[in-house]
């Protein structure tokens, strides 16, 4: 998400310990949740990687919108939450027997596993998806590495990184899948690979049985696949896998849901690798050098507006959380310019609301009724109040919250009550 201007609210602690580094770290946390809370936000603290920056522990704080650009996993039965690229996928259970002998199936077009799947009329879960990578082996030389997932699943590069010889690994080329494997991309597999290839099986393929892979020949994959049989048990079996609906939570609560969300904070333990880096020492209690341990904590103001405005709104326009909103209420005049006595009563309310707390606007335009309302409900404002003559021969006010259906009729008092209820519920 992109504003005019970006505004950041930044700030940095130093600490001699690492447990009150810990405990600082907690407390933003802690704040952080209750400025989101307090902004009338849907929210989520994230479990996050912490990335080029560095550092023992990340929280992204994330508003919920469809339009969200990252992807977060959230329990349905507890407070766990992660960013997809951190959620861990959990082992299944144990892998069943093999119920099939492999064989060779022609599969002329078929590339990828969806075409596969759909062609052999199995489950795209049944498929094997295979990832050409390079990395490095333990002497730092050049190691072609294929990298197993099922085939409705998606390879985590993120979780790669993390594996042995993997922090820097890239894509292989065309030419170096050609040598290693010997056929094109399209048809690749772990079945009768070269003892130089690493294969490294995410979890649930480790589990899996009578799958399909490429055949490492132009124009067919392998059915009725069982490790230990058609090829070695995997050595390297690990989490590398973006977590996916309906997992198991981490937790061991409940399942994952997955929802978008807008980062607007973002908190670290950064360690002392800054500070080490620059050389920076503090003295401790006992008058020697130390080197401090850093957090870092980080608000995007800018993009709270804009995250808030992506929560919050309608085919008609904004819907201010009560405590963002420009202004609370709205008094809207009708017809102010032939009846002295609207005018004089919208005055009136308009200072009563204002007096009482209440940050209130005044539209004494003169326009007619559904324009005016339209850019009422346009911006956003949490409560209109309209005084027209038939309001008050009757001794009300139409009242109506943004995002109501219909308009209610209500004397004074209750207006005053309805909108102070709203801003304390």
């Amino acid at each position: 998400m992109r504003a005019r201007e970006f505004l950041m609210k930044d700030a940095y602690s130093f600490h001699l310990t690492d447990e009150c580094l810990a405990n600082e770290y907690r407390n933003m946390y802690d704040t952080y949740g209750r400025i989101f809370t307090r902004l009338g936000l849907k929210f989520r603290a994230v479990f996050a990687d912490t990335g080029a920056i560095g550092g023992s522990a990340s929280h992204e704080f994330h508003v919920l919108a469809d339009s969200g650009e990252d992807a977060i996993a959230f329990s349905t039965e507890s407070e766990y939450a992660a960013n997809v690229e951190l959620a861990e996928a959990l082992a299944p259970g144990e892998r069943p027997a093999a119920g099939e002998e492999m064989r060779k199936v022609e599969t002329p077009r078929q590339k990828t596993c969806e075409d596969v799947a759909a062609l052999l009329g199995i489950a795209l879960s049944r498929t094997v998806k295979s990832v050409a990578l390079m990395g490095v082996d333990a002497e730092n030389n050049p190691q072609f590495v294929l990298a197993l997932v099922r085939g409705d699943h998606a390879v985590n590069e993120i979780k790669l990184a993390k594996l042995p010889g993997l922090a820097e690994h890239r894509f292989a080329t065309e030419a170096e899948i050609l040598e290693h494997l010997g056929c094109e991309p399209g048809f690749l597999g772990p079945v009768g690979v070269k003892p130089s290839v690493q294969v490294v099986a995410d979890r649930s393929v480790a589990a899996m049985a009578d799958f399909v892979v490429g055949a490492n020949e132009r124009g067919f994959h392998l059915a009725g696949v069982n490790w230990g049989r058609d090829l070695p048990e995997p050595v390297h079996v690990a989490d590398i896998r973006n977590a996916v609906e309906g997992d198991p939570s981490p937790d061991g609560r409940g399942t994952l849901a997955i929802a978008r969300g807008i980062e607007v904070g973002h908190v670290f333990q950064l360690g002392r690798k800054y500070a080490q880096a620059m050389g920076c020492t503090v003295l401790d209690e006992t008058g020697k050098a130390a080197t401090p341990a850093m957090g870092c904590y980080g608000i995007g103001v800018s993009r709270i507006v804009a995250a808030a405005i992506e929560q919050n709104h309608d085919a008609n326009g904004i819907a201010w959380p009560e405590t963002m909103a420009p202004w609370r209420a709205v008094v809207c005049m009708i017809n102010p310019k032939n009846d002295a006595a609207v005018s004089e009563a919208a005055q009136a309310l308009y200072r009563d609301l204002n007096a009482a707390g209440i940050e209130t606007a005044l539209d004494d335009r003169g326009l007619r009724p559904g324009a005016m309302f339209a850019d009422i409900e346009l911006i956003g404002v949490p409560h209109r109040i309209v005084v027209s003559e038939r309001g008050l021969t009757a001794g009300t006010f139409e009242y109506r919250h943004r995002l109501a259906s219909e308009a209610e009729n209500l004397d004074r008092e209750s207006v005053l009550q309805r909108i102070t209820h709203a801003q304390t519920a």
